[in-house]
């Protein structure tokens, strides 16, 4: 299984809302005391067991090159990939295989390189007031009352990674879905 966070490289970029993906792909690697791996790609590899753990330092636009490069030179069928998503309020976690790419610059160059069956961890960052100001928010680090949670939330995602290593989508989705973050 090939593993997907997405995000922009950089320091500038790795606290934002945008850097979900990366920040779990981060935190899998802690867990599972991956191996760095020469990537066939411009990106971050790591590999565990018989998965791999891939942060496409590519830039957003274009993430779907590294994932083609690895997913091809490693035979790899099943990829799962970890991105942030506009439409689900922040905290909510919800699972799904294939479907549109809602805008997400990622996903839709993820679609164009190995279609749309692929599964999506979509992680709710809420959206902003106004349509004008997707760009600045995605770009944007996370407030400091979602900060707080910000841990926990990404730890709760890696748990349901785990399960879904030896378990179907259908029953880590009925297990790990959240539709609603309460912060408190």
């Amino acid at each position: 299984m090939l593993l997907v966070g997405l995000g922009n490289p950089g320091p500038k970029y790795a606290q934002t809302r945008h850097n979900i993906g990366f920040m779990v792909i981060d935190e899998l690697v802690k867990r599972y005391n991956s191996q760095k791996i020469s990537a066939p790609c411009n990106g971050e590899l790591f590999k565990f067991s018989n998965h791999y753990l891939l942060k496409p330092l590519t830039f957003m636009n274009l993430s779907g090159e590294a994932i083609i490069a690895v997913k091809n030179f490693y035979k790899i069928d099943e990829v799962v990939v970890i991105h942030d998503d506009l439409d689900l309020p922040f905290g909510a976690i919800r699972f799904k295989r294939g479907g549109g790419h809602g805008g997400h610059n990622g996903l839709k160059s993820t679609d164009e390189k190995i279609t749309q069956d692929y599964v999506r961890i979509r992680m709710g960052i809420g959206k902003p007031e106004h349509k004008g100001e997707v760009a600045t928010y995605v770009l944007s680090d996370f407030s400091q009352k979602e900060k707080e949670h910000l841990s926990e939330w990404i730890l709760y995602t890696c748990s349901a990674i785990n399960a879904l290593l030896s378990d179907t989508l259908e029953n880590v989705s009925a297990k790990y879905t959240v539709k609603n973050f309460e912060i408190k």
